[in-house]
């Protein structure tokens, strides 16, 4: 005779959550092959001969700091450096510009390179998700977005809301289980 007790009844009813993560990541070495071969193509560069522009990487930031002789050759400089970083599938989303400051003759400018989600930028993910009323829930963790539901169809549908609306900083999935 079999015995049957209630505590075993739960688990075959309790269906699994399934989730996935929305992160801002970029591969740091990509960036470092992409700041090499712009230094390799502005040092070849006709109309860079005898200026001071650089690109230098701190990898501990992430940031780049872009140094040059006037605007003009700021602007081709930064035009090389992200034609390098597509290439590399590096997603320029992630690069936050700063101001360009006068440094005595030359023109410096930093660019940081983003890692993970802010506080508000996950915020308006969260607002976005709940906007297109798809049964998942979104929370917040320190630079991410878990989203999790029962069905992974609901997932997948909110990762394709989020991959065709245009937010103005890049996003990621991650840990989808």
């Amino acid at each position: 005779m079999l015995s049957f007790s209630p505590g075993n009844n739960l688990q075959t009813k309790k269906q699994k959550m399934s989730s996935f993560d929305i992160v801002c990541e970029v591969d740091i070495q990509e960036v470092t092959n992409a700041v090499d071969q712009a230094r390799r193509e502005i040092g070849n560069r006709y109309d860079f001969k005898g200026s001071n522009c650089e690109i230098d990487f701190d990898k501990n930031k992430p940031a780049l700091m872009i140094t040059a002789d006037d605007e003009l050759k700021m602007q081709t400089t930064i035009d090389i450096l992200l034609t390098k970083l597509i290439k590399r599938s590096v997603p320029v989303k992630s690069l936050v510009y700063g101001k360009t400051e006068p440094s005595g003759r030359v023109q410096k400018k930093e660019i940081t390179i983003q890692q993970g989600l802010s506080k508000e930028q996950c915020k308006t993910i969260n607002q976005f998700i709940k906007s297109i009323k798809i049964k998942v829930q979104p929370q917040s963790q320190s630079d991410s977005v878990r989203v999790s539901s029962k069905k992974k169809d609901d997932l997948q549908a909110v990762m394709q809301a989020i991959k065709e609306h245009n937010f103005d900083f890049d996003v990621q999935f991650t840990n989808y289980r």
